[in-house]
């Protein structure tokens, strides 16, 4: 089997704001092969820099564009992923968002893998890693922004109260950019919302950067709301600062992993960060495999690994297939408020459960259909010349 075309799409709703929503644009990729197979992808990162990635010119043997290292390659089988996710990313060398960008072909290949051999992705993963392959429901946790006030705040918590979560996560917003007083008070609101059993995460959205003095006293400030995990307190790369902030033993665990794109960025947090749970999107670190790897790493070092997706159901369901074969990792990020273009990406989207759990569609590859049909609408068009030659045109959804 010949990959024939890969194709980006990029995706927007009409109006982009500056909110920290990443559902408001996405770059999908498709993937085709001559067997009649395609896959999809989508890619947690900026839409136009990623589509450059994969259609550059030639600079010289280090970077070399994804599309052309891809089409006209054999893929059969497991281990064609990995070989060909060796060669995109050594061809790619000195383009430095090509982990971003080739994310999304890489769940596009495992996708076609799998409904080539009629499994889906977490089997596959469990026959490669000589694990088991049951694979074991999640407890979806309602991914959202604060709101921007504490008022705000209670108001979004009742409403997924009465949607029927029992956990949820709330972050960004004006959390850490008005003072001690109302981050307490955004806090308080969030858990007075939420129903006394139900789980609350707090995400701070990285806005201490290296003070970890600040972000100690915060996690101690609300370990009275008792929060799951006070989330990426500080700068993604701030190791340093992360290794200080948890051997102070602050009461609330902290966790943080989203903003790694390298395998060797999450085993930095885990290993020298000592976070308690690592948060992986499989749309930034390179796709499926270096998210599998991660977390197997998790498993070794007695991290819980939770997955970071706040894009479509797409995005979801690779995400899914990377630990559903583990039942100690259960918690399970779920885009409860994102956009219209998101919610609209995939004709099926997982449903919560009576039971109030998620579970991982045991169908071929991802699980999950593509609706172009719905999406087409948002489709942007986009056409790169360089002097006189087309280096990229948009295809049809």
């Amino acid at each position: 089997m010949k990959i024939v075309a890969v194709d980006p799409f990029y995706l927007r709703m009409p109006d982009v704001t500056t909110a920290a929503d990443g559902t408001q644009d996405t770059l999908l990729v498709r993937i085709r092969t001559d067997a009649g197979i395609e896959g999809w992808g989508e890619c947690d990162a900026s839409p136009l820099v990623s589509i450059a990635v994969y259609c550059c010119p030639m600079s010289h043997g280090n970077i070399i564009n994804i599309r052309t290292s891809l089409i006209g390659e054999t893929l059969d089988g497991p281990d064609d992923v990995l070989r060909l996710s060796e060669k995109v990313l050594r061809n790619g060398l000195d383009i430095q968002q090509i982990q971003h960008a080739y994310s999304g072909a890489e769940i596009a290949l495992w996708d076609i893998i799998g409904k080539k051999l009629d499994k889906p992705i977490f089997r596959l993963l469990a026959e490669m890693s000589g694990t088991s392959d049951i694979a074991h429901p999640k407890r979806p946790y309602a991914s959202v922004l604060f709101g921007d006030t504490p008022e705000g705040t209670y108001h979004i918590a009742t409403g997924l109260c009465e949607q029927g979560y029992r956990a949820a996560k709330f972050g960004w917003g004006p959390m850490g950019k008005f003072g001690e007083e109302n981050d307490i008070a955004l806090v308080r609101a969030a858990r007075e919302g939420m129903d006394s059993d139900t789980q609350l995460m707090i995400d701070a959205g990285v806005v201490w950067g290296t003070d970890y003095e600040t972000a100690y006293k915060r996690a101690e400030a609300f370990a009275q709301f008792s929060p799951t995990w006070l989330e990426e307190p500080l700068a993604p790369d701030a190791i340093d600062a992360y290794g200080s902030l948890t051997a102070k033993n602050p009461r609330v665990p902290i966790a943080a992993g989203e903003g790694s794109n390298t395998y060797r960025m999450a085993e930095d947090l885990i290993v020298h960060g000592g976070i308690r749970f690592v948060q992986i999107d499989t749309g930034r670190i390179g796709g499926i495999m270096p998210s599998f790897q991660v977390r197997q790493l998790a498993e070794q070092r007695g991290t819980q690994y939770v997955n970071h997706t706040f894009k479509s159901h797409l995005s979801l369901a690779s995400a899914l297939h990377v630990f559903a074969t583990n039942p100690d990792f259960n918690l399970l990020e779920f885009p409860a408020a994102g956009s219209e273009l998101s919610q609209r990406l995939v004709k099926d989207p997982f449903p919560v459960d009576p039971d109030g759990m998620v579970r991982v569609n045991d169908l071929p590859g991802l699980g999950v259909q593509v609706d172009t049909e719905a999406i087409c609408s948002y489709l942007v068009p986009v056409n790169i010349h360089v002097g006189a030659e087309t280096v990229f045109q948009n295809a049809f959804l």
